[in-house]
């Protein structure tokens, strides 16, 4: 009779090349090595990965964060969970820190594609059997994958860094616009229920896609203002929003948000806007180019490891946020 031994599960973490550094320090906070690997490109841009150890029945977990070329990226993750699946890992998490086309998650016009959905079918149909990400741009793209997805939240460790340094005595919380008044009223509950203004954008309907006016709406005059968002990309809209505050009477304005993408011109907008802080985390990498004095990069590896441990125990993901994820 034959004596079979008990398989326990194997957690193994994996990085793309996009942005090593958060994966190094998730690999540390979770006391587990990153698993060797041979990627390279091929001269015409095709891309190649070799895993150098077994994977055969591993809890896998394929970190690749998406910043600019994001496409080669994408594909490096797709081709590294592809990999995988035919290793036979016993369970493939994606984690996206950043989740790539999130701003393209419904059609605005004819003949528009739905390239947040695309994203999800992709990893789905690699192998993917579950993601995790944080802040996406729209809950509801949670539910273009079929199959678990958590959806981590930033605004924790945004918010304590804000409590600890700035206080919560005459402060108020800030939306960019109308869209993010849900998220800000989160902010606002976390910040010891602080007050809430947005910029309200008017728009002339004879000159299309052009605002014609901003104004704020709530009280603003004299108050420390924490203006929120998920995203700062070339830093136009935050830049402004900041500005609008100023002749409102504002005091300091701090801007706190998830991801740096930081496309140009936006370290240069960001450094020159009148905030007093900008504050992110590193879901995406920044560069040296990218970075400007009033720039605080926060980690987001303890966050993303407490997920991964969660997942990997078969615990509950949402404890993590007292329970109100």
């Amino acid at each position: 009779m034959t004596n079979w031994i008990d398989n326990q599960k194997n957690l193994m973490l994996f990085s793309g090349r996009a942005h090593p550094e958060l994966a190094e320090q998730v690999a540390k906070e979770l006391g587990v090595p990153l698993t060797p690997q041979t990627a390279r490109d091929f001269a015409n841009g095709e891309t190649f990965v070799r895993f150098e150890e077994s994977v055969r029945g591993s809890d896998a977990f394929v970190l690749q964060s998406h910043p600019f070329p994001l496409n080669q990226w994408v594909m490096e993750q797709l081709i590294m969970i592809d990999a995988l699946k035919r290793g036979s890992a016993k369970r493939i998490t994606a984690i996206l820190p950043f989740y790539p086309y999130a701003r393209q998650d419904k059609k605005h016009r004819g003949r528009e594609p739905i390239s947040g959905r695309l994203i999800a079918d992709l990893l789905k149909t690699a192998g993917a059997d579950r993601i995790i990400t944080v802040d996406l741009h729209t809950d509801q793209i949670q539910g273009f994958f079929d199959g678990p997805v958590d959806h981590m939240h930033a605004q924790g460790q945004l918010a304590e860094y804000i409590r600890g340094k700035y206080g919560v005595e005459n402060i108020a919380v800030v939306s960019p616009d109308s869209g993010r008044v849900r998220v800000a009223e989160k902010w606002a509950d976390t910040l010891g229920g602080a007050p809430l203004a947005f910029i309200h954008k008017t728009r002339d309907p004879l000159v299309p896609n052009q605002v014609k006016s901003n104004r704020v709406v709530g009280e603003v005059d004299g108050r420390t203002c924490i203006l929120i968002d998920d995203m700062i990309d070339t830093g136009g809209t935050i830049a402004g929003a900041v500005k609008i505050l100023k002749e409102a009477g504002a005091g300091d304005v701090i801007i706190a948000a998830t991801h740096g993408v930081l496309s140009d011109p936006a370290a240069e907008r960001l450094a020159s806007c009148g905030a007093k802080e900008v504050i992110v985390t590193n879901t995406l990498p920044i560069p040296p180019e990218k970075q400007f004095d009033c720039l605080t990069v926060l980690s987001i590896a303890p966050l993303l490891a407490q997920t991964i441990r969660e997942v990997f125990e078969n615990g509950s993901v949402t404890s993590l946020f007292n329970g109100g994820a």
